[in-house]
């Protein structure tokens, strides 16, 4: 099977859309299948990259950011379909490659790639102090029609998670078709569990040894509510001592670090490119939370039920698709009050019980990356036989 990706947001300077296709170029070879990217870039070119091809279009830089380039040469990208003549055509953005694939006359087998839900992102996360999620929604039913316009263009629609594919399908996308991500499972382990490492770090905090100790892994942006996480377990610990270990940077950090000045029981780690010792604390805590509602998979919540940790997660979002009642409890975003109470019925609970329940999931429920990407080809072979 040849696939071909048109990837807008490709770029060697990107983060995780660029983790993520280099991944999608390793398994395409691994799994005996022919997979080419089109993405924008300083200069026109061709290059042969892990195992697959990446073919370079150029265009202006994007004003807001650099570090990627606009695709708008439209006939270039289609004459390099017509060239290549793929089984199946990827648009990886709602935006100009989702068009531009959608435009192609070919006949190709057409997949819209959507990973991401700026509604859930921003408008949500902004608005819902005032607004419920669905007057929200309605507000910004033009986004979700556009959406449904360009989805018809395409034979089916990916979403990384059931909640997105519930969601999407709402609103009128087109067949959307869950193709949940996953992790490292043989990296993320509790084996990695230190009562050494764990002391020290309930000791930093001036903590008993016996007190609860939680763990944050979270860009500082304003989707992630970190305020709320903050807020919410200090009023937990009032109830009784507990520990939060805070990782992660972003564009808030200087609003979270104020927020995490008022409340003594929090630890603000930074950000850590060191994954080995990430894993290792991580393993080392007792308890994950979560702020969160927008995601479209949780992957750092599926490294937490890896490492052996109970979780605490909003009740909306890719997250509460990794939760379960044999080991977490949700809470309403954005609502302090109800994090709180979610944190002390946690630890009403025998974490015994409940690190054995993350057992479990960790090995029937989450999946790793390889399997992802054997879905999504099984998942095109078989819209490929049905067409015959």
């Amino acid at each position: 099977m040849k696939v071909i990706d048109i990837a807008e947001f490709y770029t060697d300077l990107g983060g995780g859309v660029k983790t993520y296709i280099n991944q999608k170029l390793e398994a395409g070879r691994r799994l005996g299948h022919e997979v080419i990217v089109i993405a924008p870039g300083r200069k026109r070119g061709e290059e042969e990259r892990l195992g697959g091809k990446v073919i370079w279009i150029p265009g202006p830089p994007l004003p807001i950011d650099p570090r990627y380039v606009i695709l708008w040469r439209q006939k270039e990208v289609h004459a390099i379909l017509d060239r290549e003549k793929p089984d199946v055509v990827e648009g990886s953005s709602p935006w100009t490659g989702g068009w531009f694939a959608a435009n192609w006359k070919g006949k190709a087998l057409k997949s819209f790639i959507f990973h991401s839900d700026p509604v859930a992102v921003y408008p949500h996360t902004m608005l819902s102090w005032f607004m419920d999620t669905q007057k929200i929604d309605h507000a910004f039913g033009f986004y979700w029609k556009y959406l449904k316009k360009l989805s018809k263009k395409y034979d089916t629609t990916v979403v990384s998670g059931e909640w997105l594919a519930k969601r999407t399908a709402e609103f009128g996308v087109k067949n959307p078709v869950a193709v949940p991500f996953g992790i490292d499972k043989s990296f993320f382990s509790p084996k990695r569990r230190s009562k050494k490492l764990r002391k020290k770090f309930v000791e930093s905090l001036g903590l008993p040894d016996d007190a609860p100790l939680f763990m944050a892994v979270s860009r500082h942006h304003p989707e992630k509510r970190l305020g709320t996480v903050i807020d919410g377990f200090q009023k937990a610990a009032r109830q009784k001592p507990m520990g939060l270990l805070l990782f992660g940077d972003g564009p808030i950090r200087k609003y979270v670090k104020y927020k995490a000045s008022a409340a003594p029981n929090v630890k603000l780690m930074g950000f850590t490119e060191n994954r080995e010792e990430l894993a290792n604390i991580l393993a080392s805590c007792d308890y994950f939370v979560h702020g969160s509602a927008a995601e479209t998979f949780g992957l750092v919540v599926a490294e937490a039920i890896c490492s052996g940790l109970p979780i605490i997660v909003p009740d909306m979002g890719g997250a509460a698709d990794l939760a379960n009642p044999e080991y977490s409890e949700v809470y309403e975003p954005g609502n302090p009050d109800a994090f709180a109470d979610s944190v002390l019925r946690m630890l009403a609970r025998d974490r015994t019980e409940l690190s054995n329940a993350t057992a479990k999931a960790a090995e029937h429920q989450i999946g790793t990356m390889e399997q992802h990407f054997e879905n999504l080809f099984e998942l095109y072979q078989s819209l490929l036989d049905r067409r015959g």
